[in-house]
């Protein structure tokens, strides 16, 4: 089973990559679906998505969960029974989950599209990085920025959040693989520790809270 790859954030944090290789009954094998989740699935009319679905129990299990210690709330944000802490995340082939044994965490998977270029001005302002002039530079800066976003957006999980408007990221140089961000909302501040990384055409983010 082609569990992509582990990264260990620190002593209490660890994220889970997939690569969705297999057939939906090989994913399935060996999974038990609460009720819940076997009627989300069935409803799912994308095999890729069903797939995606599947190899994140795969996950869950490698970091020694299975689907019933599971549950959303009512914003659609996941939590485990344990009161540790876990975000998801599914982008085509690729699904990761991170899991914290204390901390609020968030995690995407984006792939790198140009279309990133035409929505760009809906989450950031996108003057901002006029200065880069070459544009897969600029499609790479602005995925990484939206991840971020994503991320921090999930951990906080309030309707109303705004990408835009809400959510700031600190500056980056690609080549640092970390940043920092913050959600301003409801005359409340919270700060972010945020890293990322890039493989095989997809970008990778994760924050942790401060």
């Amino acid at each position: 089973m082609p569990l992509y790859n582990t990264l260990t954030v620190d002593e209490s944090t660890k994220v889970y990559l997939w690569k969705i290789e297999e057939s939906e009954e090989e994913l399935a094998s060996g999974i038990t679906l609460t009720a819940h989740c076997q009627n989300r699935i069935e409803g799912m009319k994308s095999e890729l998505h069903r797939r995606g679905f599947l190899s994140i129990r795969h996950l869950m299990g490698e970091a020694g969960y299975v689907d019933a210690d599971l549950y959303y709330d009512k914003n659609g944000k996941p939590h485990l029974k344990d009161g540790k802490k876990i975000s998801i995340t599914h982008s085509n082939h690729f699904t990761g989950i991170i899991v914290s044994n204390n901390c609020e965490v968030g995690i995407d998977i984006e792939r790198q599209r140009d279309k990133i270029l035409r929505i760009a001005h809906k989450f950031t302002p996108i003057s901002e990085y006029r200065t880069i002039a070459n544009t897969e530079a600029l499609i790479r800066k602005l995925t990484v920025v939206w991840g971020c976003k994503e991320s921090l957006y999930k951990i906080y999980a309030e309707p109303g959040l705004s990408f835009l408007h809400h959510i700031i990221i600190k500056d980056f140089a690609l080549s640092e693989s970390n940043t920092s961000g913050e959600v301003l909302f409801k005359g409340q501040s919270s700060n972010y520790d945020i890293s990322f990384m890039e493989f095989e055409g997809f970008t990778l983010v994760y924050a942790l809270e401060k």
